[in-house]
């Protein structure tokens, strides 16, 4: 078990989402990977470690496919029926509504459509970020060459990549900066970095994998299906 003083963590998976560009019948946290839902292979990485206090899955108010999946449940996870019309509202909506979680205690923002997170990767965040004053995410390097298109997409130039990540989860930040940087934010944040770095802090960028990835498109459970095999 990881050691981090009295710190404790806890992860929240926003699960409101309708996963609109997967083009599928059921909101893609509910496709199935290894016969199972992606969510429920993000909920159980997150019960089977050590370091995490509590799990907590926000629900969209309406959601009608929850219910019929029969996912179990450890006693170290709470539903959420407390969904909003973005991201950003369902995690500051759950922020406020559990009432377990200390302002001072860390919490793991994880898209529930990413379910390669595996005990590595989650602890390696919690040992590099736990004792930052700020907190961070897991990220990749870019390693591509990137293009800005113009509108009838044809390339503008080339952009240096040098510097450039991309973001993954979990996002890590304590619970009273989150929620106060969620509640501060103009207009709609991309993520929960984002939103911390609109008040003037600087997230640290944790390196994570490609297997991390998150769920958009088809072709990414197709990607998925060929790493993960557990």
């Amino acid at each position: 078990m990881l050691k981090c003083g009295m710190t404790k963590f806890h992860a929240i998976i926003p699960a409101a989402g309708s996963g609109a560009r997967m083009g599928a019948e059921v909101p893609k946290q509910y496709l199935k990977l290894n016969g199972k839902p992606l969510i429920q292979h993000v909920i159980h990485t997150f019960e089977q470690s050590a370091s995490i206090q509590s799990v907590h899955v926000l629900l969209s108010p309406n959601d009608r496919y929850w219910a019929a999946l029969d996912i179990p449940l450890s006693s170290k996870t709470t539903l959420h029926t407390c969904g909003g019309a973005t991201r950003a509202e369902t995690v500051l909506n759950g922020l406020n509504a559990i009432k377990s979680i200390e302002d001072t205690d860390w919490v793991l923002v994880h898209d529930a459509a990413r379910p390669g997170l595996n005990q590595a990767m989650l602890n390696l965040l919690i040992e590099s970020l736990g004792d930052d004053e700020v907190g961070g995410l897991l990220a990749l390097p870019l390693a591509d060459t990137l293009k800005l298109a113009d509108a009838t997409q044809r390339a503008q130039k080339t952009i240096p990549r040098e510097q450039l990540w991309q973001a993954q989860t979990p996002q890590m930040f304590k619970l009273a900066i989150l929620r106060d940087a969620l509640a501060s934010f103009h207009g709609v944040p991309t993520d929960e970095a984002q939103a911390i770095e609109s008040i003037g802090l600087q997230p640290k960028l944790v390196r994570g994998a490609l297997r991390n990835l998150k769920v958009t498109y088809p072709e990414d459970l197709t990607v998925l299906n060929a790493l993960i095999t557990e």
